[in-house]
């Protein structure tokens, strides 16, 4: 999944209102609000307890989800001890095992791969 983070306030709904799902993260314990279109279900942004200045889009909802570049400087790969065994990580971007951050906002120490890396489910 491709979520691009915007600050709260850069980002204004045009029409309509989003319904919302509150989940509670087994990671961090803390609630998750995921908006979606209450018409056709579509899963627009994710707004995080942990996090409340930001917003998690989801790239799929952009005209053109290819508008932005994704690299080490804005990009990151997360929660690996649960991705599918067959997922083929890019090289260069940071790595988590699960969370980036601590719960009290320390960054955790990232693996970085210098060339495609699967996961299989020894590593984990």
């Amino acid at each position: 999944m491709v979520e691009p983070i915007f600050r709260k306030q850069d980002v204004s709904i045009l029409s309509g209102q989003p319904s919302v799902y509150n989940h509670l993260s087994a990671g961090s314990g803390k609630m998750i609000y995921v908006n979606f279109c209450a018409t056709c279900g579509t899963k627009l942004w994710l707004a995080f307890e942990r996090f409340p200045e930001v917003l998690g889009v989801y790239a799929g909802t952009f005209d053109d989800p290819n508008w932005f570049k994704i690299g080490p400087g804005n990009a990151k790969h997360i929660f690996l001890d649960v991705a599918r065994a067959d997922s083929i990580i890019p090289p260069g971007l940071p790595t988590f095992r699960q969370h980036a951050t601590q719960n009290d906002g320390t960054p955790c120490e990232p693996t970085i791969h210098d060339s495609p890396h699967i996961m299989s489910s020894e590593q984990r």
